[in-house]
């Protein structure tokens, strides 16, 4: 026990130490959906920070595509970032948001599976090699750099081949969040059931769960929700700047992806008129998974003092990220986006709609591709798998 509380001192020492980069203020610190106070909780506040997965540029992977860049040095920030907000959700969906990393302590393996997700390896769903390579049905060469809305159109195409966290990718058109598209994707039945197991059949009880006619049990899909958006000309409207800090109060925030123009960052929280981020600008060697399938996680997270920006040194162009484990905690996000985001009655930040805009194409939830292969050969032939989605150039250049 002795030796326990020890580590868990000197971290919390080491975390200490780089508060003195915050300001002395009484004004609350949040971090997705977490109010902190410098004054009474400071290293809670680190601990909180620490604990997110941080994805850095890494050298000496594989080659990508097997002759392409064995480095994302450079061009891979954006891609970093879009892995940080969905690892956050990853994490809400097994471990919780109030779930802590340790040094040195012994994780569980959920934890281990998720960050095994990441790794620098063709054959892991989300890691650098696939998320490049599906960029290319986006209209972005392996080694070019991607925007928010980039991103996201790449992480819902990953995610229709990731059963094991089965999530539902939502990611916004025109700046519009239709409840009704939501509700239709998250209760989908499975896909492996028959045509005539129709939606219609699907009965949501009060419990959050559901039954067919065939008597097969679903519930509601975990719901990843990405809104890219676009908060000004060349810069960001002030206008904006107070409903973009309310969603990261919000208990669903997943932060936002943004940055400046060729350089990402993924912003957590803020502290007064200051951004609080990750930054992947930062290149570390590969690492692989042990052969008991725990990960060297030490690289994953990051240690030092957060990085800070003035919110009006950021690109307008952004992309803010919620998860929804339950149909409750959509609801409530709902309610709080009525009530703190759209009470502005002129330059709204984005709509959210009840039903599908009739002059919208008809809405079908993604499914998984019928093929006969995975992995990164599946990937490389995503112009045939996939319709291009409508473009939202993001940071400009």
């Amino acid at each position: 026990m002795e030796s326990v509380l020890s580590r868990y001192e000197n971290q919390i020492t080491i975390l200490s130490d780089c508060l003195e980069e915050f300001p002395e203020t009484d004004e609350p610190v949040w971090i997705l959906g977490r109010q902190h106070h410098l004054n009474a909780d400071k290293s809670k506040l680190l601990l909180d920070i620490s604990a997110r997965l941080w994805f850095t540029y890494r050298r000496k992977f594989s080659p990508i595509g097997g002759t392409g860049p064995s480095s994302d040095a450079g061009w891979g920030c954006m891609l970093r970032c879009g892995q940080m907000m969905l690892a956050q959700a990853l994490i809400c969906r097994h471990l919780g948001r109030d779930w802590q990393w340790e040094k040195h302590k012994k994780q569980p393996e959920e934890y281990h599976r998720i960050l095994r997700c990441f790794l620098d390896r063709k054959d892991c769903c989300y890691s650098i090699h696939q998320m490049a390579q599906m960029g290319v049905g986006e209209g972005k060469s392996i080694g070019e750099w991607f925007g928010p809305n980039t991103v996201a159109q790449v992480l819902k195409k990953l995610a229709l081949f990731d059963e094991w966290n089965s999530l539902a990718v939502y990611v916004s058109m025109d700046n519009t969040v239709v409840i009704e598209d939501i509700k239709k994707m998250c209760w989908s039945p499975p896909q492996s059931s028959s045509a005539s197991h129709s939606s219609a059949h699907w009965h949501r009880s009060a419990l959050g769960r559901s039954k067919n006619t065939g008597g097969l049990c679903t519930g509601w899909k975990p719901l990843l929700l990405i809104i890219p958006l676009r908060l000004g000309i060349n810069h960001i409207n002030p206008v904006y700047i107070d409903a973009f800090k309310e969603c990261f109060k919000m208990p669903q925030s997943l932060g936002a992806l943004g940055g400046k123009p060729n350089n990402a960052y993924y912003f957590i929280g803020f502290l007064g008129n200051e951004l609080i981020y990750l930054d992947p600008h930062t290149t570390q060697s590969f690492v692989d998974s042990e052969e008991n399938g725990t990960v060297d996680d030490e690289s994953f997270h990051c240690q030092e003092a957060p990085h800070r920006m003035k919110i009006m040194n950021l690109d307008p162009s952004v992309a803010l990220g919620f998860f929804c484990k339950e149909e409750c905690d959509f609801d409530n996000w709902c309610s709080l986006v009525q009530k703190e985001i759209l009470k502005q009655q002129s330059l709204r930040m984005f709509e959210l709609v009840q039903k599908h805009p009739p002059h919208w194409p008809p809405f079908i939830p993604p499914t998984k591709p019928e093929v006969t292969t995975t992995g990164a050969e599946l990937i490389e032939s995503t112009d045939k798998l996939f319709e291009l989605e409508e473009e939202f150039e993001i940071l400009s250049v």
